[in-house]
């Protein structure tokens, strides 16, 4: 069944914004938190496929992603569990280190009376402790064999102890720590009432509610963290610019990401909604779920609908320890949210690993618990100390340096250098290019390659971003791809053991209108509110932005640019007709602005 609901003109909705904003409440400290969406925002809401106890919910073949299970639901049973020491959930997990004590199901009450429900882990006996709390779509359902979640290879059984549910924090290892873990199941997941959210303020309200209602129990110590990777990172900033009193620290762990729409389902203005719909669709529940990439199709422009899945990261001053990695398609704006918070007190570390194997590696479970203990306890354990930045710098055919130190993201002493787009002789020159030319390609099919070889070693390391001038022959729109890559002097793409190659960008020329409040030197953000078609042998600008990256290139290795109408070969939606035309030199000076580290 399809259930969607639509209402006014999206003028209304633009008006209806202020209905779920977040804003102080008359006489009390508290924000507003919003229960629903204004009926004006025209949201779709989907019937899930029913929720049967003992089934999994694994990726289908077709997503690419096959092998990858978010875990089986258990069923519903409200009551107290104890672990004992020593137990050994499955034949390739961790066997627990003390007695913990559980509480299933947990029910928690919101504002328009809603339940949902949480399973409450901590060392038996014990109370008055610290929290951390998870919060995602998945299942909190658990026991989970990381075995048969996991896709083979991205991580090690006998890390976890069987009490993980998909992306949270281990309770296996947190309890024995002296911490109480709390899994929630968000309005609409598995038996908790309502429909299911895909972020937004309704849903940061709802985790607000919840981090509170933690901080009171007999329990707790009254102090509040977050923790988890992917979709249990992106929530965490949009529940933190709330700010919730009792929330003290965050610590998002890859694939997290700020803005919905920006960095995810219409990156560049060009429909990219594949993944979000296979995440949805694998999952069940008994209620309705809300799908924005069938909304993004009926309101492909930026509206208040959208504004609202963006968290506003200057609310957000509580310490964060960020961990991200560089990337093409998922990864890509991972890293943006180091730079973009206020907090004073935060830390990141850039890794060259997969996602699951680095947030489950002991030495990495054992890096956050020094973070935690510091904020949640108190504890003098020197973790200031710690440099604010610890990042992977990677050697695509040669050597990566890992924990490699920096004071700030982007580097403070990067210099930003052009390297000008030359279509005679297909390279990146150093200085601007005399004369003018042109370079064309079919829209569909075709490319246009730029190389720069370099004469000495060279660390580019942060944002890169690439100025085209374009023409559209024979169509009045375009969808652009860039790629950057490092070659050897035989013109081979080189990569990492990781599998890590390249990174790039896109845009749709219709959507070059950059938001001038959002945009910086180093990364154009664009407004994507008013589409500005092009006229037969006009030609434009294109801001292209370019998920950062961390690589060496050494003396006699290429820089490969790429430009293309679809680089990325059905990952995404793009809409091309007739022929690129890519104009250099004299008055349309193209460049590719690289960060680069002396």
């Amino acid at each position: 069944m399809h259930c969607k609901k639509s209402f006014m003109a999206l003028a209304a909705g633009l008006a209806g914004a202020a209905a779920v904003a977040a804003h102080a409440a008359p006489g009390s400290g508290r924000p507003e938190l919003p229960a629903a969406y204004p009926q004006a925002w025209d949201v779709t809401f989907t019937q899930r496929a029913p929720l049967r106890t003992g089934e999994g919910f694994c990726q289908p073949a077709a997503s690419g992603a096959s092998g990858l299970c978010y875990g089986k639901y258990h069923g519903f049973d409200p009551k107290k569990i104890i672990y004992a020491k020593g137990t050994r959930l499955f034949a390739s997990t961790l066997p627990l280190a003390c007695d913990i004590e559980m509480d299933q199901d947990v029910a928690i009450t919101l504002r328009d009376g809603v339940k949902i429900y949480a399973d409450v882990f901590r060392p038996a006996g014990q109370d008055r402790l610290p929290t951390i709390m998870a919060w995602g779509p998945y299942t909190k359902s658990v026991p989970q064999d990381p075995a048969w979640v996991y896709p083979k290879g991205m991580l090690d059984p006998s890390w976890i102890s069987g009490l993980a549910a998909f992306e949270t924090p281990d309770p296996g290892y947190w309890s024995c720590h002296g911490y109480t873990v709390v899994n929630v199941d968000p309005r609409g997941v598995d038996m908790s009432e309502g429909n299911m959210q895909s972020f937004g303020r309704v849903n940061a309200a709802d985790g607000y509610e919840a981090i509170e209602w933690a901080a009171g129990q007999p329990w707790s110590n009254g102090k509040v963290a977050m923790h988890g990777s992917s979709w249990l990172g992106m929530v965490q900033y949009q529940i933190a610019a709330l700010r919730p009193p009792h929330l003290v620290a965050i610590a998002p762990i890859g694939v997290h990401i700020s803005d919905l729409y920006r960095d995810r389902l219409m990156k560049g203005g060009i429909p990219n909604t594949r993944l979000n719909t296979f995440l949805l669709r694998s999952m069940r529940g008994s209620n309705l779920y809300e799908e924005p990439s069938v909304t993004a199709q009926r309101h492909p422009l930026m509206n208040a609908y959208w504004e609202d899945k963006i968290a506003d990261m200057s609310r957000i001053e509580i310490p964060m320890y960020l961990v991200g990695s560089y990337g093409l398609e998922i990864a890509a704006a991972e890293l943006d949210g180091f730079h973009r918070v206020a907090s004073r007190d935060k830390w990141l570390r850039i890794t060259e690993k997969g996602l699951w194997n680095d947030q489950y590696t002991p030495e990495n479970v054992e890096d956050y618990r020094r973070f935690l203990d510091r904020y949640l306890k108190g504890l003098d354990n020197g973790w200031e100390r710690t440099p604010r930045v610890r990042m992977t710098v990677l050697d695509p055919g040669g050597r990566n340096q890992r924990h490699v130190p920096a004071s700030d993201w982007p580097l403070p002493d990067t210099r930003y250098r052009k390297a000008y787009l030359d279509a005679a002789t297909g390279t990146l020159s150093p200085r601007p290019v005399g004369a003018a030319s042109s370079a064309s390609y079919d829209a569909r099919t075709g490319t246009a390659v730029f190389v720069h070889r370099f004469d000495r070693d060279t660390r580019l390391i942060g944002y890169l971003k690439l100025r085209l001038w374009v023409e559209v022959a024979g169509a009045d729109d375009g969808d652009f791809f860039v790629t950057v890559q490092k070659t050897g002097a035989d013109g081979k793409v080189l990569e990492t053991a990781e599998g890590y190659k390249e990174t790039g960008g896109r845009l749709r020329a219709s959507m070059r209108a950059l938001d001038a409040g959002r945009s910086k030197d180093f990364m154009p953000v664009h407004a994507f509110r008013k589409p500005e078609r092009l006229r037969a042998g006009q030609v434009v600008p294109l801001d292209i932005a370019i998920a950062p990256t961390g690589m060496v290139w050494r003396a006699g290795q290429e820089l490969r640019l790429t430009v293309a109408g679809d680089a990325l070969k059905g990952v995404t939606a793009p809409s091309n007709a007739g022929r690129h035309v890519l104009h250099t030199g004299g008055k349309y000076q193209a460049y590719l602005q690289l960060p680069v580290i002396d």
